[in-house]
């Protein structure tokens, strides 16, 4: 199911803002309920090829803990990367609905 998908998964996580690569698969399990628990072996190397696409920048930060992490966020470029899936991730809901033949419910749902 994940498939594909990836991409568009780890750049929502970070629309809440900034985050390291552990937080960044916290978010993404909370948000998908569970369903979607990704290993750190997953989502480290989508992290390195976002950022090395522009999408992602990422720095050295100091934890707490005095560990240091690197921090991800999203760039501009990012940010449109994710609406063009969002408008696909829809479009591809719609024909799905069609094809069960539910009513279109992508366009009725909240977008962010």
């Amino acid at each position: 199911m994940l498939k594909g998908h990836l991409d568009m998964i780890v750049l929502a996580a970070l629309t809440i803002g900034p985050a390291h690569g552990y937080a960044i698969i916290q978010e993404i399990q909370r948000r998908s309920a569970g369903a979607f628990e990704l290993p750190e072996g997953t989502v480290y190397p989508v992290l390195h090829r976002l950022e090395k696409n522009g999408l992602l920048r990422s720095r050295w930060t100091i934890a707490e803990s005095g560990r240091k992490r690197r921090t991800y966020t999203l760039t501009r470029q990012g940010r449109q990367a994710l609406a063009d899936h969002r408008a696909v991730w829809h479009r591809f809901v719609d024909a799905i609905s069609g094809l069960f033949g539910e009513a279109s419910g992508a366009t009725a749902w909240p977008h962010r």
